[in-house]
């Protein structure tokens, strides 16, 4: 794309910045990925720090998500009715700020403002990001989505390894101040861009939300998408809590997460030229029993090597459960509503995980292992519902 200068008198004219315009958005989606994989890796040493119990450090990890959750959508409407840059810039500020208030918290209450903050503008500009890609990049979408995806994967893979071996010994708070600060540079760089972002005027819904909630097979992907997300943000919050009661060391547990998110970027990749066959039965199939054969294993969280393992098995669950879904989505998305339908499903993957981890947080491992088993079980049979559904429509 050319770059060309406005023009005397035609005030909606706009220079555009490639580089900066796609610099900015990645970067703080790399903020966004860093506090998701960092935050369980850090629980162990907050709740330490401020002597909770396991219910209230359940609060920390969930204020967060409940807030992506409403953020969310929010952020998905108010992209779509004003300046998509503006929006996105006030909720990378807020992220930060709110990142900032959770590095210098000096009790409970701040913590949960501080997360409430970083989720509420977190679910705010995350939804914006592909928005802000493809425009910036329209005569090479793909390539530029492709390139966003790998980068986010291999920050997931590497910074709870990088972060465990090197960065540990200096305190949790450290964390997010390298969060916060990446969410300003990417402000800075967003802000130095020109996107041409209100130039053509948006098309509206063509159906009314009435539409949306009579898709069935569109809310029997969501329910899948509930269980698989659930399953494994219980994973995710249960997996370094059990390795700090066994004396497992900062290093050891940054691995065992790194190992989960670099299967889960290798994985993608491999499965990104099968997502789109109209048979997809058997890649949604196989990731809630992944999930919960992973979640069994990590009960022998000491052994290194079923550790290894019970990482690979989550890792390969979140794959074969990420772009199918999607792809279900949109594909069952009423016309015209897309945007609406994707944030969904980031809604519905945050509450399954807020509601997993709020109800399982202090039960016993068989009883929690036990109702991990049977959501997988519920989307299994969703997973076959929903691929049907989406070869009936083909």
């Amino acid at each position: 794309m050319t770059s060309h200068t406005p023009e005397v008198g035609k005030p909606d004219s706009v220079v555009v910045s490639p580089r900066a315009a796609v610099i900015g958005p990645i970067a703080a989606n790399i903020a966004f990925v860093i506090e998701i994989t960092l935050v369980p890796l850090l629980l162990p040493a907050i709740q330490l720090q401020f002597g909770l119990s396991i219910g209230e450090l359940a609060w920390v990890f969930n204020s967060y998500g409940i807030a992506v959750a409403v953020g969310v959508l929010l952020g998905g409407w108010c992209g779509d009715a004003f300046n998509t840059k503006k929006v996105f810039g006030y909720g990378v500020a807020v992220f930060a700020i709110g990142s900032f208030l959770v590095a210098a918290a000096d009790s409970f209450g701040t913590l949960i403002i501080g997360r409430t903050m970083q989720g509420f503008g977190g679910g705010i500009f995350s939804p914006l990001v592909p928005l802000l890609l493809t425009r910036a990049s329209p005569q090479k979408p793909g390539k530029v989505l492709i390139v966003w995806g790998s980068i986010a994967g291999y920050v997931a893979a590497f910074a709870p390894l990088l972060y465990g071996s090197f960065l540990g010994a200096h305190g949790w708070n450290l964390a997010f101040i390298l969060t916060a600060t990446v969410a300003l540079i990417a402000l800075m760089i967003l802000n130095g861009s020109q996107i041409t972002d209100d130039l053509a005027p948006r098309p509206g819904s063509t159906t009314g939300y009435s539409e949306l909630f009579r898709t069935r097979d569109l809310w029997v992907t969501f329910v899948y998408v509930f269980c698989t997300y659930g399953s494994i943000t219980y994973y995710l919050f249960q997996l370094p809590v059990w390795m700090s009661d066994n004396e497992v060391n900062w290093a050891s547990t940054g691995f065992a997460l790194s190992i989960l998110w670099l299967t889960f970027s290798a994985l993608s990749a491999l499965l990104r030229n099968m997502v789109d066959r109209p048979d997809i039965r058997p890649i949604m199939f196989s990731a809630p029993l992944l999930i919960a054969a992973g979640l069994w294993l990590s009960y022998y969280s000491e052994i290194l090597l079923l550790l290894v393992v019970s990482s690979v098995l989550v890792g390969s669950g979140l794959a074969c459960s990420n772009a199918p879904s999607t792809q279900l989505i949109l594909r069952f998305a009423p016309k015209g509503m897309s945007a609406i339908s994707t944030s969904l499903d980031i809604t519905f993957a945050r509450l399954g995980g807020i509601a997993t981890v709020a109800f399982l947080v202090e039960t016993d491992f068989v009883y929690a292992a036990l109702a991990i088993g049977l959501l997988c079980i519920v989307a299994v049979f969703c997973a076959l519902k929903a691929s049907k559904g989406l070869a009936d429509s083909i």
